[in-house]
């Protein structure tokens, strides 16, 4: 495994726990700060949006050697999770967190463009995954190292620990990763020319539904294991830690498939797997060992279908490589957060924790298709 893979693995491991570990904190962060669960949920927000901002703004430093830009990009998320471990108020922290989000949709598209100049022939998917990898670590590990942190001492321990993290990853990018060439300027209008075209359409919208589909049921996650499945309380870190084993797997085989034969294809096939999961466990919810089975297999669909999808998008967006690298990631969190508000819906209503997954299988189901049109009409095509 090449090093410089490696060293970018090192900066998206740092995103993820930044990104993740605040749903695991957030009573711990609401009580420091004099504020309400739902008014801390605001700060997971206020990422996403950071991350929606700072996919734009990468059309600026277009013209920027691709590692100079990484530096930088590490740079923000250091500043960010340092600003929020040392929050007096709620609005510092609000705006921390923005600050946090800003850099991360920017690093996974630029990270994405130089994995795949590094990689070996033919292995570009491979490579992508590798960089991703970090991300599925930071939930394997990092979030539950956060979560213990923020219960044994204080949660600002978890997001200082991140910026001194930035540190670490600063030397072993400008160590390990080489120079890379840049991507012709094709001035400020020509980034956005790509967006034109139906392709890379089809392909932000069945990331948006697909990663949405999985959310509505991930996001009650802990509920459904406890009250539905009858799982003990104690037994969730166990389970959340067999959760990120399968993004871990997942990951790394979507990579492999998408090389050996085609990303659209490989994408296309994870999310009708995701579909019938999802519908799986709307039924079974109440089988213990079947739900945390099925709970494996969506979670490997969840990070299968990213180094896939990522690579498509950087291959059906010539001219604006940077943002739709970028915009894969919006589409994520967006994915995120409306299956998040969706999901909630049948609790609202009174039903019981295994309705969002019910709620998740049309998006899913949607993604496919979308998928399925890509790889049929636009990526064989291509090739």
């Amino acid at each position: 495994m090449k090093k410089s893979l490696i060293a970018l693995g090192f900066g998206t491991l740092g995103l993820g726990i930044a990104e993740f570990v605040m749903m695991a904190i957030l009573p711990y962060v609401a009580k420091d700060l004099h504020i309400t669960i739902p008014t801390a949920g605001h700060l997971i927000s206020a990422y996403a949006l950071g991350v929606c901002a700072g996919a734009p703004l990468l059309t600026l430093a277009r013209k920027l050697p691709l590692k100079k830009i990484l530096l930088g990009l590490i740079a923000i998320m250091m500043m960010g999770n340092t600003l929020a471990a040392f929050s007096p108020t709620y609005w510092f922290m609000l705006g921390a967190r923005f600050i946090s989000g800003l850099p991360h949709g920017a690093y996974f598209g630029v990270a994405s463009i130089v994995a795949e100049k590094l990689a070996d022939k033919g292995k570009g998917s491979e490579a992508v995954s590798i960089m991703i990898a970090g991300m599925t670590v930071a939930n394997l590990f990092g979030v539950p190292l956060g979560t213990f942190l923020s219960t044994l001492l204080s949660w600002r321990l978890t997001f200082l620990l991140v910026g001194v993290w930035g540190i670490i990853v600063l030397y072993f990018i400008w160590k390990w990763v080489p120079p890379v060439e840049g991507l012709p300027d094709r001035g400020f209008k020509g980034q956005f020319r790509f967006l034109k075209t139906t392709a890379p359409w089809l392909i932000l919208g069945a990331t948006l539904f697909g990663n949405g589909s999985v959310f509505c049921w991930y996001s009650y996650i802990n509920p459904l294991l406890t009250e539905v499945s009858g799982f003990p309380a104690r037994s969730i870190t166990f389970l959340m830690i067999l959760a990120g084993g399968g993004m871990v797997l997942g990951n790394l085989a979507g990579g492999r498939l998408a090389d050996k034969y085609s990303p659209g294809r490989v994408a296309a096939f994870t999310q009708i797997i995701i579909c019938f999961a999802l519908l799986s466990i709307f039924f079974a919810a109440r089988i213990d060992w079947l739900t945390a089975i099925l709970m494996c297999i969506c979670t490997m669909g969840l990070f299968a279908v990213s180094s896939p999808l990522q690579v498509s998008i950087i291959h059906f967006a010539k001219g604006g490589e940077l943002l739709g690298a970028a915009c894969i990631q919006v589409a994520f969190n967006l994915g995120n957060a409306i299956g998040a508000t969706l999901g909630g819906l049948p609790l609202k209503a009174g039903l019981g924790y295994q309705y969002p997954a019910l709620i998740g299988v049309p998006f899913a189901l949607l993604g496919f298709i979308l998928l399925t049109i890509f790889f049929k009409k636009y990526e064989n095509a291509a090739h």
